[in-house]
């Protein structure tokens, strides 16, 4: 045998002594799945601040704690990791573990995705919150899944519209306005309604707002919080009262990262991100009640939408942003059939 065939056997029982060496099983075995987990909301501590950075931190402690350190996480608040719109494109190649993200900014790879920014179609979290388990929620995350992402909380938020100006109540005060819809049926409607549309992610509109380049901004009541909204808002409408804009801002997975973990550490991640929607639930509607004291201590005008209201917009939504998005494949069309089956009188 020559020394170099004896050298590569020797190599091969060694590998073969280690692989089969308890030993070394157990130290990979061992080494955690360190996951990185990306938002685009200010950053805080699990006691305080925005509360989708608290829920992410909340869902990363109790996941390690129920799998014993198999699974640790590391928190990228404020965009730090990566800007908003390259989220979802990663989690799908598996390039990036977890992000907390609204799921229309995904809406030119993916046009399904702009069933979570629907204007009017979810009206309450009740509605909202029911999609999990509704013929409409399986659909989407059936989608999702084929896509390569995992939605491990559901998560919805009803927003309101911050002015430079007078409040923006029914469709015919956007008219002439620049204005900031947050999806692209979002801004459909608003053109119908007569303003210009500017497009730009939750984080962008401060400065937006401050230099003029916005006359007015829709977006959740956390984030007419969290980005300081106020200090650059002479008027709010709330969704106290009921609002056409709800966001569906699920925390996802790649569905890759999700194939390589252990069965319990699976259940583990899907258990604890279904306990935090009660918290998520309970904290977008506290938003939506302090915003209007945030605001209001600032001097800003605030109104809630009226009934009537609601219903203009739902019509003027009906008649162009649903039929166009049902328009754009058979997965929009039966989202969209499936969705109108759970609208909730207004």
């Amino acid at each position: 045998m020559s020394v170099e065939i004896e050298s590569l056997a020797t190599r091969r029982t060694v590998l073969g002594a280690l692989a089969t060496s308890p030993f070394w099983m157990g130290s990979a075995w061992a080494q955690p799945n360190n996951l990185k987990i990306s938002h685009q909301f200010p950053g805080g501590s699990i006691a305080r601040g925005d509360f989708r950075d608290r829920l992410c931190r909340m869902f990363a402690s109790e996941v390690e704690k129920r799998t014993r350190g198999g699974v640790k996480f590391s928190i990228y608040p404020a965009s730090s990791m990566m800007q908003p719109g390259a989220q979802f494109g990663a989690l799908r190649s598996g390039k990036l573990d977890m992000a907390l993200v609204p799921l229309s900014y995904a809406g030119a790879e993916a046009p399904e995705a702009n069933i979570g920014l629907m204007p009017a179609l979810v009206t309450s979290y009740e509605q909202g919150y029911g999609w999990r388990n509704a013929p409409v929620g399986r659909e989407l995350s059936r989608i999702l899944n084929e896509q390569g992402l995992v939605i491990v909380s559901w998560i919805w938020q009803a927003g309101g519209v911050a002015s430079r100006g007078d409040p923006i109540i029914t469709p015919e005060d956007a008219r002439g306005l620049k204005v900031r819809g947050g999806s692209r049926e979002m801004d459909m409607l608003l053109q119908n309604a007569g303003a210009t549309v500017v497009t730009m992610p939750s984080n962008e509109i401060y400065t937006a707002l401050r230099s003029g380049a916005l006359d007015a901004a829709l977006t959740s009541s956390t984030s007419l919080i969290s980005f300081r909204l106020q200090e650059t808002a002479r008027s709010l409408t709330t969704a106290r009262a009921g609002s056409y804009w709800f966001m569906f801002e699920p925390l996802l997975m790649s569905r890759s990262v999700f194939d390589r973990l252990t069965k319990a550490q699976q259940q583990a991640v899907m258990t604890v991100g279904a306990d935090l929607e009660q918290f998520a639930m309970n904290s977008a509607r506290m938003d939506d009640a302090d915003v209007a004291t945030v605001y209001r201590g600032v001097g800003a005008r605030v109104v809630d939408l009226n009934p009537e209201a609601l219903r203009g917009w739902q019509e003027v939504a009906r008649n162009t942003a649903w039929k166009d998005f049902a328009a754009r494949n058979s997965n929009c069309a039966k989202l969209m059939a499936l969705a109108e089956q759970s609208i909730a009188t207004i």
